[in-house]
């Protein structure tokens, strides 16, 4: 019996270390989705971050609505002079989304107009193992 536990413990820890490394292998390719998907924005290439996105964000405003929405916002804040990762979090609920596979990533961003905003962007795991931008806000 004495033996049992050692072997049931590794397992445990075995099965966890894999968990945590799918879970870090997603959020660093779910960082690099919202990134390239940052970039359109930032260089005012709005229809193209609508393109970009997943399927929930798309079936939840149109491209010509996301499109005047994000160029309204935008050019008020001016040009992006910095970005910096404040955090990216694993998840697989969401308030309001379908259950899946979410990172939550946040960004402290200064723009030309506003010193000091919170970017948050979603990229969740699509079907086609795509990780795509489902929620963008500015705070």
């Amino acid at each position: 019996m004495r033996r049992l536990i050692p072997i049931v413990g590794l397992a445990l820890i075995l099965l966890v270390s894999s968990a945590s490394a799918a879970e870090n292998e997603a959020v660093t390719k779910a960082q690099d989705g919202a990134k390239a998907w940052l970039a359109l924005a930032d260089s005012g290439k709005y229809a193209e971050t609508w393109d970009e996105a997943a399927a929930i964000f798309k079936a939840s405003i149109t491209q010509s609505d996301w499109e005047k929405a994000l160029k309204s916002v935008r050019s008020q804040l001016g040009a992006v002079k910095s970005r910096a990762l404040k955090s990216a979090t694993f998840t697989k609920t969401l308030p309001g989304a379908p259950d899946g596979e979410y990172v939550v990533i946040q960004f402290d961003t200064q723009f030309e107009n506003k010193a000091a905003a919170v970017e948050t962007v979603t990229p969740m795991h699509e079907k086609d193992g795509s990780w795509r931008v489902a929620g963008y806000f500015i705070k």
